[in-house]
């Protein structure tokens, strides 16, 4: 059964979100702030989509429009969790090479109808999933870099290039942005039941289709995320997209 839409509801959730935000702060975790905020907006933002879906679905230039929100907020957030500097933009290239040939794919195919209630979750999944990996990869190399300076440093005086140097310090630690999603691949049904799965349970579907969605859309994620990730390494190691600028091999 679905959760009824009451003040029960209202009343557990916010429950749970103070408990969140007590934990995180004698944890001193250093997160409860935000978490406190993460709650709130989030709320509000399902509010204002869940209204809004309904109406931009039937509507194909505001479905566009809702789609390149979804993008812009993804890129956005990606990049700032990234850097700080002009360069998080760059964010924009993996999420792109990551989410857009496979919607292409699904849609050439017919797997995914051209509709909205149809589109928007599929591509809101793929862009979550190539968000996580482009931060997480992201990240992870820059902070691979920071730590492992002198790495860099004594592969450029070698006479590596500037791109391999980093790729060679980088490409371990960024790679680990795919380790999410591989064990909630390889533990589906055994550990968890993902929320495709029982979303098609509750809306009525049975369990060799809601089995079969969840299939599909835990490969896409393997295969937009594999995308990202690799991207946004070769980003960093051609220094598109850094943090404090790297001594190059000519001395700048």
């Amino acid at each position: 059964m679905l959760l009824p839409v009451n003040v029960t509801l209202g009343v557990v959730l916010a429950v749970l979100l103070v408990v969140a935000v007590t934990v995180a702060a004698l944890a001193h975790l250093g997160h409860a702030r935000a978490i406190a905020v993460a709650g709130l907006r989030a709320a509000a933002q399902l509010a204002a989509v869940s209204y809004l879906i309904g109406w931009v679905v039937h509507e194909v230039p505001w479905l566009l429009c809702f789609l390149a929100l979804m993008f812009t907020v993804a890129v956005r957030t990606a990049g700032r969790r990234i850097t700080q500097n002009r360069t998080w933009w760059w964010a924009a290239a993996p999420i792109a090479a990551g989410v857009v040939p496979v919607v292409g794919l699904l849609l050439a195919t017919g797997l995914v109808p051209p509709r909205g209630l149809s589109l928007i979750p599929v591509s809101g999944i793929l862009i979550g999933g190539a968000l996580t990996a482009t931060v997480l990869g992201g990240r992870r190399a820059l902070d691979e870099l920071e730590t492992r300076r002198g790495e860099f440093e004594a592969g450029l005086a070698l006479g590596l290039l500037d791109r391999d140097a980093r790729m060679e310090v980088a490409r371990p630690a960024a790679s680990d942005a795919l380790l999410p999603g591989l064990d909630q691949t390889r533990t589906v049904g055994l550990v968890t039941l993902p929320g495709a799965f029982v979303g098609m349970l509750l809306g009525g579907a049975s369990p060799v289709q809601a089995g079969a969605v969840q299939l599909f859309v835990l490969v896409a994620l393997l295969a937009v995320q594999a995308v990202a990730c690799a991207m946004v390494l070769e980003l960093v190691a051609r220094g598109l997209l850094h943090r404090v600028p790297l001594k190059t091999a000519e001395g700048e």
